[in-house]
């Protein structure tokens, strides 16, 4: 970890790392790897739910009706969302210290959080109305924010 990073950690997030079970979990090989699979599969889930409700709302897949098709797939995205939450907050815990001054990781947090500000907004308009240009409007946010998350995710290694 560079001096810039270690002086960027709160200690408190220091002391987490030291952790007994993430300790524990840090010295088993398959740890890591299994909670990236988790995580990679979660956000498929949650992306493929939202496409589909995002894509309906842009117009496509007009014989089906848009708040139908969200009412059930929301279980759905949610289960997604709370396991890689789980895997995410997991394997962030395991590497605090490189993680928290990692700009991709940042950038990715600071996203999911727009991702759920925009659906928030969405849903507290009322209705899906799926020609409603706020709607779609919102929809394709969604699926471009979603996009950017996967795209950070994924350059949190190599940065």
């Amino acid at each position: 970890m560079s001096e810039s990073a270690a002086a960027m950690t709160p200690n408190a997030l220091a002391l987490l790392e030291q952790w007994a079970p993430l300790v524990a979990l840090k010295a088993n090989a398959f740890a890591y790897p299994i909670l990236e699979v988790v995580h990679l599969v979660a956000i498929a889930i949650v992306f493929g739910t939202l496409w589909i409700v995002d894509l309906r709302l842009l117009g496509l897949m007009r014989p089906l009706d848009a708040q139908v098709l969200a009412k059930n797939v929301l279980p759905w995205t949610l289960l997604g969302f709370l396991l890689a939450l789980f895997a995410g907050l997991t394997m962030f815990l395991m590497r605090i210290s490189d993680l928290i001054a990692n700009p991709m990781f940042i950038a990715k947090i600071c996203l999911i959080f727009a991702a759920g500000t925009n659906a928030a907004v969405l849903h507290a308009r009322g209705p899906l109305d799926p020609l409603h240009p706020a709607t779609r409007l919102q929809a394709l946010l969604s699926i471009m924010i979603w996009i950017a998350v996967i795209f950070c995710g994924r350059w949190i290694a190599y940065i």
